[in-house]
């Protein structure tokens, strides 16, 4: 009986590979870590292509060794993978060059700009600025600019998800669910940009040659080749059914097809997203990206150092919790849970806002991380907590645009990611948004989103309705507390919302006296 799904979630610092029944129930769990990056030169962030591969075969190994017996019975593969990392590969699929990840934050400047009507048309509406940051922003424009032997050796411009695809099916295609990225891509109509499009004339694609072929989410992308499966262990010939890229199966594996249902992701980058049937751009020209869902577009607001931040607070602020966590077997997360039990909320006036990396327009290039109200009151527990609530602020403030500019209000929300597994980060983030905060029934949301595009495209559940209603599990439910909420109501009008406005200008004095960031 073929009725068990193999999903693959290929993140920033470890891969998965796990088992889910129908019923969205994982029956077997691998989990191998890697060095997420190198860095030859400050902010850049490259990783070699194997060590993902390698990822990948050493998971799904383990996995058969440990519970042989689901190997027969699995029906589909999906693979699921952060976003926005490149690889650029030969004609045979090799890497040219180590893949750039979506943490690296190199540049490319003086760039042409976009001319002719395309040109007229963005000075014209306010938006030359911000065409002239996405080509800057763009991979493909560094190494056209700064290793041109190795863009001309290019034959195909892959993100991970579509390199990991040729490994396993030795074909050149990739989900249009994962095309997050610096590319020549149609958000709203979700193909490859039409050939008169702005979006060719700020990257240097002659055409789609360079790209791979895109298929919708729940269709097949290609079957488990001979030395696939010898490397992997997956059995040969297994269809591969295409998913989305980790947070678009992260909203469906969740539980969310519907508009009001905020879906937030406390993970290296912390987002809010909803699935919407309508296209909805949060901020112009920030568009709206491919759902795990065919016909959905996930709407989304970004964090981008996120729960990035916690790490940050471990490292620079934590080492009497990593070491007491070593000598317990614990997390030093868990222990900084325990450390905040005691902090009221608004942590006695400690506001943070977490621009610790800048952004295109929320927030401004300019951008800086801040926190005020300090007293001798405070402590590291404070500084700990007023991370959290700074990142809920964040995110509350994502919620209220999305909200604005679909018209549909959010009444309800998911957590996934590392923060879902902390209680306090739970509560306040209830009690910031004031609505009913729910944990999905397993950490693993988006290897499970992954796994019920695979359940329906090979028909074990007849649509995407019927398998997330029977894969999709409400877990643990935090409801506001009403006199928190009325707190930190009063923080987030009064003090939270006014501190960008307020403190922006500081900013572009800081960047013109330092030069940083650029």
């Amino acid at each position: 009986m073929k009725d068990l799904l193999l999903a693959i979630d290929n993140g920033t610092q470890s891969l998965k590979a796990l088992i889910f029944d129908l019923q969205g129930r994982p029956l077997a769990k691998e989990n191998i870590e890697f060095t997420p990056y190198f860095s030859k030169n400050p902010t850049w962030a490259e990783q070699d292509p194997e060590v993902f591969w390698k990822a990948l075969c050493h998971a799904c190994q383990k996995l058969w060794q440990g519970h042989r017996p689901f190997k027969d019975r699995i029906a589909a593969v999906a693979l699921t993978a952060q976003r926005s990392t490149v690889v650029n590969v030969d004609a045979t699929g090799n890497p040219l060059r180590p893949a750039m990840l979506w943490l690296d934050q190199r540049k490319t400047y003086n760039l042409p700009p976009v001319g002719g009507l395309w040109g007229f048309i963005f000075k014209l509406s306010g938006l030359s600025k911000t065409v002239i940051y996405l080509q800057q922003e763009a991979e493909a424009n560094w190494i056209s600019t700064y290793e041109p032997d190795i863009w001309r050796k290019t034959h195909k411009y892959l993100l991970l998800s579509g390199y990991l695809t040729y490994k396993l099916t030795d074909k050149f295609v990739d989900s249009i669910g994962c095309q997050v990225a610096y590319l020549p891509f149609d958000f709203k109509k979700l193909r490859w940009a039409a050939n008169w499009s702005w979006r060719w004339q700020i990257l240097p694609f002659d055409g789609p040659k360079l790209l791979p072929d895109l298929v919708s989410p729940g269709k097949y992308l290609g079957c488990i080749t001979r030395q696939a499966s010898k490397e992997t262990g997956i059995p040969y010939d297994l269809p591969l059914i295409a998913a989305a890229a980790d947070k678009a199966c992260e909203v469906i594996g969740s539980g969310s097809l519907d508009s009001t249902i905020g879906c937030l992701s406390y993970g290296t980058t912390a987002t809010i997203n909803v699935t919407h049937k309508k296209y909805v751009e949060p901020v112009p020209l920030l568009p709206a990206y491919p759902s795990a869902v065919p016909g959905y577009y996930t709407v989304e607001v970004q964090v981008y150092r996120g729960y990035w931040m916690v790490n940050w607070f471990k490292q620079q602020f934590g080492h009497l919790e990593q070491q007491k966590a070593a000598e317990k077997n614990l997390s030093p997360e868990e222990l900084f849970d325990q450390l905040i039990d005691d902090i009221p909320p608004g942590s006695m006036g400690l506001i943070l806002q977490p621009y610790w990396t800048p952004g295109l327009k929320l927030p401004g290039p300019e951008a800086k991380g801040a926190i005020i109200g300090f007293g001798d009151v405070h402590t590291r527990g404070h500084l700990y907590r007023s991370i959290l609530e700074g990142l809920a602020y964040a995110l509350r403030d994502g919620k209220e645009r999305i909200a604005q500019r679909s018209g549909i209000p959010i009444t309800s929300l998911r957590v996934s990611g590392g923060g879902s597994q902390s209680r306090n980060a739970m509560q306040l983030t209830a009690d910031i948004f004031g609505m009913p905060t729910a944990k999905p029934h397993l950490y693993d949301t988006s290897a499970l989103g992954a796994a019920i595009d695979a359940a329906v495209g090979v028909g074990l559940h007849p649509d995407f309705e019927t398998a997330v209603k029977e894969m999709t599990h409400v877990g643990e439910v935090f409801e506001p507390d009403h006199k928190n909420q009325k707190l930190y109501d009063a923080l987030y009008y009064g003090v939270y919302q006014k501190m960008y406005k307020r403190l922006r200008p500081l900013y572009n004095h800081i960047r013109d006296i330092t030069g940083y960031p650029k």
